[in-house]
């Protein structure tokens, strides 16, 4: 027998099953992840407002993480940092992806402060502020759902996730697994806290990519949004 030809053909067998075989671990994973959470439906859009730029800055149809910033935008500097060094460069070149600060009208000058104050003179292009009436502001952010209120200045550090179809996403059970083996109640997670850096880090990015997965399958026929969104909100109501 000839060993050498033997060998030969193993180590050529390993080379061609082996990619295989790890593109079949990793189809499942790519194709049986889960969805990130619908937590609220109809998110006001911002029809009321005006923006920086030429351009009419709306909800509908994007990807959007939406923010705000009050009446003194350059004293939350740091959570505007953090959400445009760890999500807006990481996730700018994914298509309809925007942040959208809403702001008062009156702060036009304070905010092209903060702008240059995060910018360090890269592209902002996909990052809106828009102005509005203080009550315009209100009551778009009294159409998401949060666990705290603005601020009085109408800031607040949270951001908040909503899709094309102005559905706010988020987490309806945010346990850890740990969190689970001991049975604690589940706890959502409806907005990110930009000054928390693992939090905008870690659960925003993850939560993020997983939309734009949504997205992706979407465009390839392959999910179901409208089951999706029916069962997300019955369990959100068997919850509360």
């Amino acid at each position: 027998m000839n060993y050498k030809k033997v060998s030969r053909y193993v180590v050529l067998g390993i080379l061609f099953f082996l990619p295989v075989t790890f593109l079949l671990f990793l189809y499942p994973a790519t194709h049986n992840y889960t969805p990130l959470d619908i937590v609220n439906e109809s998110v006001i859009d911002l029809d009321k407002f005006t923006s920086n730029t030429d351009d009419k800055i709306i909800l509908k149809d994007h990807i959007t993480v939406l923010g705000f910033l009050g009446n003194n935008p350059i004293e939350n500097t740091i959570a505007a940092s953090n959400l445009k060094e760890l999500v807006y460069d990481k996730f700018k070149g994914f298509k309809r992806f925007q942040i959208v600060v809403l702001m008062p009208i009156g702060t036009e000058s304070e905010t092209e402060k903060l702008k240059t104050e995060i910018s360090s003179y890269e592209d902002l292009r996909f990052w809106h502020f828009v102005f509005g009436e203080p009550k315009d502001i209100q009551r778009v952010f009294y159409s998401l759902k949060s666990k705290t209120n603005l601020k009085e200045d109408l800031s607040t550090n949270y951001v908040f996730v909503v899709d094309k179809d102005l559905n706010q996403r988020g987490r309806i059970d945010d346990r850890t697994d740990k969190d689970i083996e001991k049975n604690k109640p589940k706890i959502g997670l409806e907005a990110y806290d930009c000054i928390e850096v693992s939090e905008i880090k870690n659960k925003m990015s993850d939560d993020l990519r997983i939309l734009f997965t949504e997205y992706r399958q979407k465009r390839k026929g392959e999910f179901n949004s409208d089951t999706r969104r029916a069962n997300d909100l019955n369990n959100q109501d068997e919850e509360n």
